[in-house]
Parts: C-alpha cells; sequence; structure tokens
C-alpha cells in the first residue's frame, strides 16, 4: 500500500476556537518514498504466502520503500494485536488471539528463503502472558540459526515489565543485538506510553549486558512530542550508563488524526547535535536524522560492530 504522508500533522478539531495553534506543516526534508518495485513485490508475496506481519506495514514505517526494496525487512510476531495502547504507534490494540507456536518456524523459513545475512524480530506486547511471549523470541533464534547458519539475528523485544526471568529466555538463546526502545523522555512517559515504565526499560537494557556482556545493546527515542534537548541528552547518558552500544533517534510523524500530535519538527542541525553528543559520551553507533526508525540500517550496525559478524562476512559485508 502506498504511503501518502499528510500534508498536516496537528489536526484542528472542530470545536477548536480561533485562537488556536496553526497546524504544523512538514518541512521540505522530511520525505517518504513510496513502497514499490520487483524486490518489495517479491517480499510481500513471501509474507503473505507465510501468514507472516512485518512492523513495516502495521507501524506505517516510512522507510518501507526502501528497505523492503533492498530485500530487507523487520519481522513482527505474536500476533498484529498489542495489549497496550500507546499514543504514537498505529499497530492495532485489544485482546491479541492465542500464541502461534508455529509461527517462528514460518519466519525462520522466510528469513532462509530471503538469504538474509542479517534477520530482524520484534514483536506486539503480551501482558496476558507473565513471559510476556519470551520464549517465541527464544525459539525463532534458534530455529533460524539451525536452517540458516551465520545469519545473524537482532530482536526488538518488549520490557517485559522488567521481568528478569523472561529477559533471561531471550539473552540465553544469544540474539547479536538485544534492541529495546525508550520512545521518549521520563517526563512523558505516562502520555506518550501510558501503560509502560522507565524503570522497566532501564531494567530490561541493564540486565540485557549482565546476563551476556557481548551482547550490542540498542535502543531508540522518538523527537517532537513535547520533550526538551536537556531531556534528551539525559536519556542518552542514562541509556550509555545501562551499557547500550547502539542508538538510533527519529522524528515522531503521526500516523493518524487519533494519535498524539507533533509538538515540533526536530531540525537537520538538532540532528546534528544529538550524534555528535551521542558519539562524544560513548555510544559506538549512532543513527540520527528524521526517519531514521529503530531497525534502520540495523545489518550495517550488525556488520561493522559484532565481531563474530566480521569472522563470516568480513568488514564490508
Amino acid at each position: 500500500m502506498p504511503i501518502t504522508p499528510p500534508t498536516r500533522d496537528r489536526i484542528t478539531r472542530p470545536d477548536d476556537t480561533a485562537s488556536a495553534p496553526a497546524p504544523l506543516r512538514r518541512p521540505e526534508w522530511i520525505k517518504v518514498r513510496a513502497p514499490g518495485g520487483e524486490t518489495y513485490e517479491s517480499l510481500k508475496t513471501l509474507m503473505r504466502a507465510k501468514t507472516l506481519h512485518t512492523v513495516c506495514e502495521e507501524a506505517m514505517c516510512p522507510n518501507m520503500g526502501e528497505c523492503w526494496g533492498s530485500g530487507t525487512a523487520t519481522f513482527l510476531m505474536m500476533g498484529d494485536v498489542c495489549t497496550r495502547t500507546c499514543g504514537f504507534c498505529d499497530v492495532k490494540h485489544g485482546r491479541p488471539a492465542p500464541l502461534d507456536f508455529d509461527e517462528p518456524e514460518r519466519v525462520a523459513q522466510a528469513v532462509k528463503a530471503m538469504s538474509l545475512r542479517h534477520a530482524v524480530i520484534t514483536s506486539v506486547n503480551r501482558d496476558e502472558r507473565k513471559d510476556g511471549g519470551a520464549p517465541i523470541f527464544a525459539m525463532v533464534i534458534r530455529r533460524i540459526r539451525e536452517i540458516h547458519p551465520g545469519c545473524s539475528i537482532e530482536v526488538l523485544i518488549p520490557d517485559f515489565k522488567g521481568d528478569a526471568d523472561a529477559l533471561k529466555i531471550v539473552m540465553d538463546a544469544r540474539p547479536e543485538i538485544l534492541n529495546h526502545n525508550v520512545e521518549t523522555v521520563p517526563r512523558l512517559f505516562k502520555k506518550v506510553q501510558p501503560q509502560d515504565n522507565y524503570d522497566w526499560a532501564a531494567a530490561t537494557l541493564s540486565n540485557a549486558k549482565k546476563l551476556d556482556p557481548d551482547v550490542l545493546a540498542k535502543s531508540g527515542l522518538m523527537l517532537g512530542l513535547g520533550e526538551t534537548m536537556d531531556e534528551v541528552k539525559a536519556v542518552l547518558r542514562d541509556q550509555r550508563s545501562w551499557g547500550v552500544d547502539i542508538l538510533t533517534v527519529g522524528q515522531y510523524l503521526q500516523p493518524s488524526k487519533k494519535h498524539l500530535p507533533i509538538e515540533r519538527y526536530y531540525t537537520l542541525e538538532e540532528f546534528n547535535e544529538i550524534k555528535e553528543y551521542g558519539y562524544g559520551i560513548g555510544f559506538r553507533w549512532v543513527e540520527c536524522a528524521p526517519l531514521v526508525r529503530s531497525s534502520y540500517h540495523a545489518d550495517q550496525q550488525v556488520c561493522a560492530l559484532s565481531a563474530v559478524h566480521r569472522q563470516l562476512y568480513g568488514n564490508h559485508a
């Protein structure tokens, strides 16, 4: 489905007065490539044939055209219905269907069919389960290793409500990259993601490094929801103290009228400032630009930073 970005992101509602702020117009440097092409269509066909979901489609990722066109995608597991109601996310929420324990096999087969060197796996939140669905992550990691050896694996996981036992199930399967997005600053957590908790994010990322010091820990932020630059930099310092190696920072784009409005657009100069600050405090990789999303250039990150991946493919895989 082509992505047609709206020209306005803050919606004027019928009961707004004449004194309401003018709608924000999308700046010229934010341009989204509509998906298409032979590789995109073949990947879409493969996903439908194996009854799989991608976060690229469910979350209306602005990079879907670029990533799918190059033959990469982020698999969304455990269904397409989330138990949380984050104000920025376009994934459906409600009561999910029971877990499908055959799904890891289908994902692994798709990874093999695509001949991926790096696979990214994520999921909706499954808060109805004490383990948050952690065994599904472990199953798909191990199955990919069995049928497509040499493929590095990144898992973008929920916070599992800070549960260390659930996290250990994932970490025991030894993914190359363990990713959990903080998304916003502590002051805005209840507004942006009301069922999440900043302390859970801290526990997830710091415990991941304790369970496997060799894992590449990764986290991300969205900008434009009302945070200040000082708050952004404070979160970056927190993430480094938790052991995060890879940082992604992008501009929040409102998926629809029902989602949180954009408070402001960050300039390219501000993105560069954040990038330089991130490298200055010790991040090993900083991906920071308006359209950056969590899995953007993930294959390049693991290629550059993972010793195991370099041994298999060299520095320029």
